[in-house]
């Protein structure tokens, strides 16, 4: 839906024009997060997550966004956007951001963007770089965006999530303790658990097979099974 501004010639633009992630290492990231969330919260029809989505949080100013990893907006619903207008959204920023580190984001670059979410409203902050295992994090205390210490063994409170950053790589944790899963783990995990049903499956025919030349064979001699059950 384009907004009174958009037709009066303000365009807040769906692209940055930057890529997705600058490298394999982090793409692989932003998705085993984006999607492991999408799957923890499926049947949470407001809860909206989304990856690499350009955030305007000022109407009227179209210079003002940056486009977060990952982000989680609870309370606001599920569906396809071009980019994240915060005055479309109940004013509701996103609470919760993650950013996976590349060789070339710099200090200061990092430095703005901790900036642009304390100032936003941004309740949890995390920053993980798969390249040296470092996670750090800031949640939202007396009104502005305070580190994460210890971070090891950290509970999103809004998430529910656990955070291991002790073992490499990183490993994150569902409420239930299932931990977040790559898409060829999960391929992995369907496959064996598709193998296991195909052999349970095959081992009932063969019980059903053997039990029913058992039966054949007693008739034959004479004997009727249902007797040797009564007897």
């Amino acid at each position: 839906m384009v907004s009174q501004l958009e037709s009066s010639g303000i365009t807040y633009p769906d692209s940055d024009g930057k890529p997705v992630a600058d490298n394999t290492r982090q793409f692989r990231w932003i998705v085993v997060i984006q999607q492991n969330l999408e799957w923890l919260f499926a049947d949470y029809p407001e809860v909206f997550v989304a990856g690499d989505l350009l955030w305007y949080p000022v109407e009227g100013n179209n210079k003002l966004c940056t486009a977060p990893d990952v982000m989680v907006a609870l309370g606001r619903p599920k569906g396809d956007r071009g980019s994240y207008k915060q005055w479309e959204e109940n004013n509701m920023p996103p609470q919760v951001v993650f950013e996976i580190l590349s060789p070339s984001n710099t200090a200061v670059e990092m430095d703005k963007k901790l900036l642009f979410y304390d100032r936003h409203g941004v309740e949890e902050y995390y920053i993980y770089n798969p390249d040296t295992n470092e996670l750090t994090g800031w949640q939202r205390t007396d009104g502005l965006l305070d580190a994460i210490e210890p971070i090891a063994g950290w509970v999103s409170p809004r998430l529910g999530i656990r955070f291991e950053p002790s073992v490499e790589p990183l490993q994150l944790y569902r409420p239930d303790g299932a931990r977040f899963l790559s898409y060829s783990e999960i391929a992995q995990q369907a496959a064996a658990e598709r193998q296991r049903a195909e052999a349970a499956e095959a081992a009932l025919a063969e019980e059903q097979r053997r039990s029913q030349a058992l039966a054949d064979r007693l008739k034959a001699a004479g004997i009727d099974p249902i007797d040797l059950i009564n007897d």
